[in-house]
């Protein structure tokens, strides 16, 4: 309900813009880690690149397609956010395998393996409990459904539909947090490079100041 839909969808867009700037980072860390000649691994990381920019279009979806306003369109953003977000964990835990030992220890693969083994359990468990729930109370607007009673019938399964969604959330969380430590290794900088020292249309104009001719600020700082 309003306005706590709107808070929370405001998170949801923040959130969306970050994973889409975090996904990116990885891209261009495993890319400048990885040899040339593996174009596999090259592959696998343009793969998770698309995955992780439509998990975060998902999240953007569902903030702005409430639950109770549009459910098909909710139900396409969650898919999206947290279906397509899981392979992509699950890509990075591929990544991870083929990097390690020359790039990185064990120690971050068998981490990122366990945040994916917990997030695709999460599913499963969400998946079968909202399945039970739904058909348990034939005939009921479930979506629109704001309030349940304790010991009403499909109670049970939706504290457990609730639960499984929020270990979900926490396990895409804590496989974000795994990047800390890879992201204080780089540095990613803008560029700015000037074309002309104006800004005008018309060619002929052609005024001679002094101009830097390019400029550089940090977009990402870490320590090595």
């Amino acid at each position: 309900m309003a306005p706590e839909r709107c808070v929370f969808g405001i998170m949801l867009d923040i959130s969306s813009f970050l994973g889409i700037a975090t996904t990116y980072v990885r891209y261009k860390q495993v890319q400048a880690l990885t040899a040339q000649e593996d174009t596999g691994l090259h592959r696998t990381n343009i793969v998770g690149l698309v995955l992780g920019w439509m998990s975060s279009l998902g999240m953007c979806v569902v903030a702005n397609f409430q639950k109770t306003t549009l459910f098909s369109m909710h139900l396409v953003g969650a898919v999206l956010t947290f279906g397509v977000g899981a392979v992509y964990i699950l890509v990075q835990t591929l990544v991870s395998y083929r990097m390690q030992p020359h790039v990185h220890g064990k120690g971050i693969f068998w981490a990122r393996l366990g945040v994916g083994l917990w997030s695709s359990a999460s599913i499963v468990s969400m998946f079968v409990s909202s399945i039970i729930m739904y058909s348990s109370l034939p005939g009921v607007d479930v979506e629109k459904k704001l309030h349940w009673i304790p010991g009403e019938t499909g109670y049970t399964a939706h504290i457990a539909s609730t639960i499984s969604e929020w270990s979900l959330a926490l396990s895409f969380v804590s496989f974000f947090l795994t990047y800390i430590r890879d992201f204080q290794k780089i540095t990613l900088r803008a560029e700015a490079d000037l074309q002309s020292n104006h800004l005008y249309d018309a060619p002929h104009y052609n005024v001679r100041l002094p101009v830097n001719p390019g400029e550089n600020s940090p977009l990402l700082g870490g320590s090595t």
